[in-house]
């Protein structure tokens, strides 16, 4: 890097979140109105970002439609100049589409390098520019600001510089709010992010600049630290780093950074990110990878038996990254490499306290299912405790006695269900969208007519091992809520019932939590 870094400490920087426009340019992501609605809401109201972006214009009746219904509740509560739509040089159309579905701000997409000018447009740098001021022209009269993306300006920047200057020089000193400076391509290294950055800020000190990072290198977090750093006071995000091709600077990763390593300020309230990314992993369909910094579900974990008992010892394993920050919190892994202290923590937080000698077994016990690549939930604790230890009192209280679930072409599955509930026989049948539905709805039926609650599935996740194995074991793990969240787990070669497994430890489970007298006598027996 060139020059010296800017004295940001303290500073206020801005974010401007683009889920709703360029994270939806995610291959097979397309939010519904309400969707969109609902994750902006989200945005303004509980993360606090500055701006976000929301859609396109011109490019559907859909999206004009959840663009309208996000602009009318952003005018109801305040935020209406906070919301902004991309649009094009293209006289007023873009402008009056905006106008119509109530927007006042227009991110207007330019031409940042003399390539994408001559060979995308067939036109001069002059004849662009003219274009653009008709545009101006119009939106001020329509009421509506101005920004502007020089699309492709990282390209611009290494292969016609001069254009980039010329077309800063040339809209100035226009009706603009902000120049936002994108790498479309993803190609910037920091440095040069850097470089490029710092060269815009001393040559157009009046400028207000944004800059859009893309992950193709995987540098997007690394090159809006570096932009930061050049003086840029905007930068732009997405929730979970959605956007086309590799996507964009993810929101939570952005905020830690800058907090942590720049010791600046944002508007945003930390503890919301977790929440906001679990909306958008739900809307989008695109999960979140389990050891995403931040947000993935794994990475406020210890595996490390060493670890935890670190962590136990005036927190040794401790960084500034607190879970409690962003709304999570610190657990401990139960499988081959956890060692005492992390089953020590785990039986903690459920109340459970062991003896030394059995604290030994339970541990090795966990350790010989991690060797066969069994995970173990926090939820199945008690039952290896019990099982290690010999006793009886986690009972089973539900039992299949037997099942049967046909799928014939053409017509709907349908499953017939037989349990054992304390002592006493059930059994219903119901047909289903698929196999798995069907059983659960023979399951509900039961249940209704015991009066009993059936927890809400969350989400259903299998596991398939790579390899092209028939016989491999298939893992399901399914989310249920009641008055709290919890997951279960089953193994078996076929996946439905794998997932029928897991439902029935899930029922096991609830019928032995909501037991007040549960814990007391497992900690009785083996005191």
């Amino acid at each position: 890097m060139t020059g010296r870094t800017v004295d940001i400490k303290g500073k206020h920087l801005i974010i401007m979140d683009t889920t709703l426009r360029d994270g939806e340019q995610t291959s097979g992501v397309s939010f519904s109105e309400g969707e969109k609605l609902s994750v902006a809401k989200v945005l303004l109201k509980s993360v606090g970002v500055d701006r976000i972006e929301i859609a396109s214009a011109r490019v559907s009746e859909g999206e004009f439609r959840g663009t309208k219904r996000v602009m009318k509740w952003a005018a109801e509560n305040g935020f209406l100049e906070k919301v902004e739509v991309l649009g094009f040089v293209d006289d007023k159309i873009s402008l009056q589409w905006i106008a119509d579905a109530g927007g006042k701000v227009i991110n207007l997409l330019c031409k940042g390098s003399l390539k994408h000018v001559t060979k995308q447009l067939r036109k001069s740098p002059e004849q662009h520019v003219a274009d653009i001021e008709k545009v101006l022209t119009n939106a001020a009269e329509m009421g509506i600001k101005v920004n502007i993306y020089l699309e492709d300006w990282s390209n611009g920047m290494r292969n016609s510089k001069e254009y980039v200057h010329f077309m800063i020089s040339e809209l100035k000193d226009k009706n603009i709010e902000r120049i936002m400076l994108p790498d479309t391509l993803g190609i910037l290294d920091p440095d040069e992010t850097y470089d490029f950055c710092k060269e815009m800020i001393t040559s157009f000190p009046e400028v207000n600049f944004d800059f859009h990072a893309h992950n193709d290198y995987d540098l997007a977090i690394a090159n809006v630290f570096h932009a930061i750093k050049a003086g840029i006071n905007c930068v732009h995000t997405t929730v979970n780093g959605l956007g086309e091709r590799a996507g964009n600077a993810p929101l939570s990763s952005v905020i830690a950074t800058i907090k942590d390593h720049l010791k600046m300020k944002t508007n945003v309230n930390e503890s919301e990110l977790n929440k906001v990314s679990r909306l958008v992993e739900t809307f989008s369909g695109i999960r979140i990878p389990t050891n995403k910094p931040l947000i993935g579900e794994f990475v406020f974990t210890q595996c490390s038996g060493i670890h935890a008992d670190g962590d136990s010892k005036n927190n040794l394993y401790f960084n500034e990254l607190l879970p409690e920050r962003f709304g999570r919190i610190r657990q401990y892994a139960l499988g081959k490499t956890s060692g005492k202290a992390n089953i020590k923590k785990n039986l903690q937080n459920l109340g459970i306290e062991l003896d030394a000698e059995s604290l030994k077994k339970v541990t090795q016990r966990i350790i010989e299912l991690g060797d066969k690549k069994e995970s173990v939930s926090n939820d199945e604790l008690p039952y290896i405790v019990a099982d290690v230890l010999q006793n009886d009192f986690v009972e089973q209280k539900i039992k299949v006695l037997n099942y049967s679930v046909n799928y014939t072409m053409g017509l709907r599955p349908v499953a017939n269900v037989a349990l054992e509930i304390d002592g006493k026989q059930y059994e219903e049948f119901s047909d289903g969208d698929g196999q798995y539905d069907a059983f659960v709805k023979s399951l509900r039926k039961i249940y209704k007519r015991l009066g009993k609650n059936f927890p809400k599935l969350i989400d259903y996740v299998v596991t398939i091992p790579p390899g092209g194995k028939t016989d491999a074991l298939v893992e399901a793990v399914i989310t249920w809520k009641n008055t709290n969240e919890f997951k279960t787990k089953g193994l078996d070669p076929d996946q439905n019932t794998a997932a029928m497994k897991a439902t029935i430890r899930m029922l096991n489970i609830i019928e032995n939590d909501f037991n007040p007298g549960i814990f007391d006598k497992l900690m009785g027996a083996i005191s």
